[in-house]
């Protein structure tokens, strides 16, 4: 499991252990002019009531491990890893953890100044706003994930991160998603159903380098592949497969940054078949071969 998510795991053992309530703790990581940086961990689950809380700014929030309902004025949806929250600046909103306890994620936040100006230099014809609550995983999104997930643990070694330019470059690349399209709103699905969806994304996260096919997923959910299919897609906006492959490959990306392992022995433990097909993903994923990814961090 990659460190970013064995940190939640033990932050909920610890919560275990002790009987304590769930808590959301914010850690700031960078500030710049008209932007701040944000490890947030929670460790709430379903025993815990959800309330009302308000977002003073901006909100872009890179869903590194764990999985979330999030409700807010403009819709409702579920938050997996590899997604991206979106929040306007003085909107109220909700978070719940209704099927599955705890999450994490790396939460950049804008002024409201700061993101006008960056709406008027990317030629945006709408208003400063977030017409969508969620933009769903893709390969644009995952180098942000991937960085932003390593970045956390760099920092904490003291190490350098250029967290102003990836503030900058996440807010622009969500902006020219929505002005294309690409982000859809999806409409809740029933609670047994979702509790499901849940369930099968921690099962994929504990160990994503399983043989996890569609009709696995689907016999561990207790539903037809065909429904599974729908409800899955429906739910998280990927296909199981997509999730698959890309939980592999986050893992992947934060043993390459952290550890000395060979890369083929890497790709191996992931779920990658041989290095050539892991070679082709991971470039394709993240723009760059497992090489060079190590070697920018390491540097």
């Amino acid at each position: 499991m990659a460190k970013i998510a064995l940190d939640l795991e033990q932050a909920l053992a610890r919560r275990a252990r002790d009987g304590a309530a769930g808590a959301t703790e914010p850690r700031a990581i960078a500030s710049g002019r008209g932007w701040t940086v944000s490890d947030v961990l929670c460790t709430c689950g379903p025993g815990d009531r959800a309330f009302e809380e308000r977002h003073g700014a901006f909100c872009i929030a890179l869903v590194v491990a764990g999985a979330f309902e999030y409700r807010s004025e403009t819709g409702q949806v579920l938050m997996t890893p590899g997604a991206a929250l979106l929040g306007n600046a003085g909107e109220c909103f909700e978070c719940g953890h209704r099927h599955r306890a705890g999450d994490r994620c790396i939460a950049f936040r804008y002024e409201p100044e700061y993101f006008e100006r960056l709406f008027a230099d990317t030629g945006s014809a709408r208003i400063p706003s977030f017409g969508a609550v969620r933009i769903e995983p893709s390969r644009a999104l995952a180098s942000f994930v991937a960085a932003a997930s390593t970045g956390v643990s760099a920092a904490a070694n003291g190490s350098a991160v250029a967290w102003d330019e990836m503030a900058l470059a996440l807010a622009s690349r969500v902006l020219r998603d929505l002005d294309g399209g690409s982000s859809r709103h999806l409409t809740p699905i029933g609670r047994t159903a979702l509790g499901r969806v849940v369930d099968t994304l921690r099962w994929i996260d504990e160990a994503p380098e399983r043989d996890l096919g569609i009709d696995r997923l689907a016999e561990h959910t207790g539903l037809s592949p065909y429904h599974f299919l729908r409800t899955f897609e429906r739910a998280t906006g990927v296909t199981p497969h997509q999730y698959v492959l890309r939980s592999r490959l986050r893992a992947a990306a934060q043993r390459l940054a952290d550890a000395p392992e060979k890369i083929v022995d890497v790709a191996l433990d992931c779920g990658f078949a041989d290095l050539s097909n892991f070679n082709r993903a991971f470039r394709a994923e993240f723009g760059v071969n497992p090489r060079t990814y190590r070697l920018r961090w390491r540097a």
